[in-house]
């Protein structure tokens, strides 16, 4: 049973950022179908609510996969450079895949909130073009979905790992 969790665990994070990034690809589609101005890097732009609803929801989403994914699988700690060397494989992937799993999760919500911001106004605004964001940070969820899953399987195998030597060492 407990494997079947974790496959529905697993399956549930690569939906959520599939699905964030599909819609934060789909957000910069429809905001690139308002109207703009643009001379050299400065644009006017009316902004797009259809956009900043899919941005909105790409960004919950996001965050939720990384809520799920940090929750379930539990802290994997590392406290030196020379626990780290020592530890096996699964804690080195683990702490790996942690680590570039909230990089990907910093930058991928800066840009969906950058992007989603921009047309959440209520007119007309002028300034630095704001294109790509979407569509990068949605970009960036499939990256992160990827991380997600492999911090997931990594840690919970670390868990399993440790658990195993601790009764080991207990009957020994």
């Amino acid at each position: 049973m407990a494997k079947n969790i974790g496959i529905l665990v697993c399956l549930l994070l690569v939906i959520l950022d599939v699905a964030a990034g599909i819609l934060g690809i789909q957000a910069e589609v429809e905001q690139n179908k308002v109207q703009d101005l643009k001379v050299w890097i400065f644009e006017c732009r009316d902004p797009s609510y259809e956009a900043f609803k899919l941005g909105l929801a790409a960004t919950v989403l996001l965050v939720l996969a990384q809520v799920i994914s940090n929750l379930l699988a539990g802290c994997i700690c590392v406290q030196s450079k020379e626990e780290l060397d020592k530890a096996s494989s699964n804690k080195q992937l683990a702490f790996a895949s942690f680590v570039f799993q909230w990089i990907i999760m910093a930058i991928a919500f800066s840009l969906l909130v950058a992007g989603t911001l921009s047309n959440g106004k209520a007119r007309r605004s002028c300034g630095i073009s704001h294109h790509r964001f979407l569509s990068i940070g949605g970009i960036l969820c499939f990256i992160h979905g990827l991380f997600s899953v492999s911090y997931y399987i990594s840690a919970t195998a670390t868990i399993q790992e440790d658990k195993k030597l601790n009764q080991q060492g207990g009957h020994a």
